[in-house]
């Protein structure tokens, strides 16, 4: 995805802070160079951002991949953070990581991130939301197959080996985590085990949603991220 992710989200939460969006490297107009990507690097690229903009601390949230760049952030860099906002997303994709996200970076290389569009878009949302938001789902359909393969096959790679498990015990500023009920990308399980071991957490289970609860809720992730940042800042 590229910054506009949040399009749903930006205009109720300029209430409360400035709010900054990334394309993260290899995604939207961020450079496209293919070399070997790791989540500790894109989280230096933020740091490089936040170092450019002169802020000192920020509260950061990611959803899905973003999200795991955010756990690298705060675990890298704690006191730039103020709180850490978790979206659908995992501190480890499971064993079997490293073999389904190369299946899936060889197929988008060989056949086109296009071939991915019919599974991703039933991970990424309920059925009455695709059937009810037709344009919202093209737009974001759009977005994911512009990305460059190369790209792709290295964010794929970088996230089959992401392990954070060992450091989540060493987070401890204001923390929501969030998910979608019918999340199977990076299942409520996963969130539950990052509640567990992230010291001063909260825990918000979306019903009925999926993976970008971020466009299929916006208004519940408003409120948590809105009250986060109260939080963060009191």
């Amino acid at each position: 995805m590229d910054g506009s992710f949040w399009n749903n989200n930006i205009p109720a939460l300029v209430e409360s802070a400035n709010i900054l969006t990334i394309d993260c490297r290899g995604h939207g107009n961020s450079s496209k160079s293919p070399t070997k990507y790791s989540i500790e690097y894109f989280a230096n690229d933020l740091e490089d951002v936040l170092n450019h903009l002169q802020w000192e601390d920020a509260v950061i949230v990611g959803a899905s991949m973003g999200g795991s760049v955010s756990l690298a952030f705060a675990i890298a860099h704690p006191k730039r953070i103020k709180g850490l906002g978790l979206i659908d997303t995992t501190a480890w994709y499971g064993a079997d990581a490293p073999q389904k996200w190369a299946e899936r970076a060889s197929k988008a290389v060989n056949e086109g991130l296009s071939a991915l569009i019919d599974f991703q878009k039933t991970r990424w949302f309920s059925e009455s939301f695709i059937n009810n938001h037709p344009k919202e789902v093209a737009r974001l359909v759009d977005i994911f197959i512009a990305n460059d393969a190369q790209c792709f096959q290295q964010t794929c790679t970088m996230l089959g080996a992401f392990d954070v498990r060992d450091s989540l015990k060493d987070i401890n500023f204001p923390t929501a985590i969030i998910v979608g009920e019918e999340d199977y990308a990076t299942p409520v399980e996963m969130a539950q085990q990052m509640h567990t071991n992230i010291k001063n957490s909260t825990l918000k289970i979306i019903p009925k949603a999926r993976h970008l609860t971020p466009i299929e809720c916006s208004e519940e992730i408003n409120v948590s991220l809105t009250a986060l940042i109260a939080k963060a800042y009191q």
